[in-house]
C-alpha cells in the first residue's frame, strides 16, 4: 500500500480505541502540523505557482480536518490536550537531506511530506477497518482517501520539480528507512506511535 513495505499490525487499532481521547488529541495536532508543513513549503517555494495553489488547498483541508477532530473531541466530552511530540516525524526529519543544492533540500522536503501522508493514510485505513466505533470508522475511511491524495500530490511535485535528484531512487531510500523506523512503532495511542 502506497509503497510502504511494512504495514501496521491491525491490533494497533485496539490500542488506539482503548484511549480515544489520547489518539484524537494526537491526531488533531498531526493535522495542524501537516497544515504548517504545507504552508512552509509554499513560503519557501513561491515561484512554483501550481505548487502554491495545490498546497494552499491542502493546508486548508488539513485545518478543516483539525476542526473535525476538535469537534469529535468536544462531542465526546473529551478535552484537547497539549501538542504531542512526534518521535516518528522527528526521525524522518533527521533523515532528510539538508546539505547539497536548494533543489535537493526542496525535493527531500516533498518526499518527507509524502512519507508522512503515506503512513497516516495507512494508519487511517487500519482504524477504519478495525475499530468497533462505526462513526469513527467512517470518519477515518474518509480521511484515508484524503491522505492518499495528499501523498500523491507531494510525490508528483517531487518528480516534477527535480533538477539534480533521482526521485525514484531517493523515494526507495525513504521507503527503506521508514521500513526500519516503523518497526519501533505501533504500540502507542498515537497516529504514528
Amino acid at each position: 500500500m502506497l509503497g510502504l513495505t511494512l504495514l501496521t499490525d491491525p491490533r494497533w487499532a485496539n490500542i488506539a480505541e482503548d484511549n480515544l481521547e489520547e489518539i484524537l488529541t494526537d491526531h488533531a495536532w498531526c493535522e495542524q502540523k501537516a497544515a504548517s508543513n504545507a504552508i512552509s513549503l509554499i513560503t519557501n517555494n513561491p515561484e512554483h505557482t501550481d505548487l502554491v495553489h495545490e498546497l494552499t488547498a491542502i493546508a486548508i483541508e488539513e485545518m478543516q480536518h483539525f476542526q473535525l477532530v476538535i469537534d469529535i473531541i468536544k462531542q465526546r466530552g473529551y478535552t484537547l490536550g497539549r501538542e504531542r511530540k512526534d518521535d516518528y516525524v522527528n526521525q524522518l526529519m533527521k533523515f532528510s537531506k539538508k546539505d547539497g543544492s536548494r533543489n535537493t533540500a526542496f525535493i527531500d522536503r516533498l518526499l518527507f511530506a509524502a512519507m508522512i501522508e503515506a503512513r497516516s493514510c495507512e494508519r487511517f485505513r487500519v482504524l477504519s477497518q478495525h475499530i468497533r466505533d462505526k462513526e469513527l470508522a467512517k470518519f477515518y475511511y474518509d480521511l484515508m482517501v484524503s491522505e492518499a491524495n495528499h501523498y500523491t500530490t507531494f510525490l508528483n511535485f517531487a518528480r516534477k520539480y527535480t533538477i539534480d535528484v533521482d526521485v525514484e531512487k531517493r523515494w526507495r531510500e525513504w521507503l527503506a528507512f521508514e521500513n526500519e523506523l516503523i518497526q519501533s512503532y505501533g504500540t502507542k495511542e498515537q497516529i504514528h506511535g
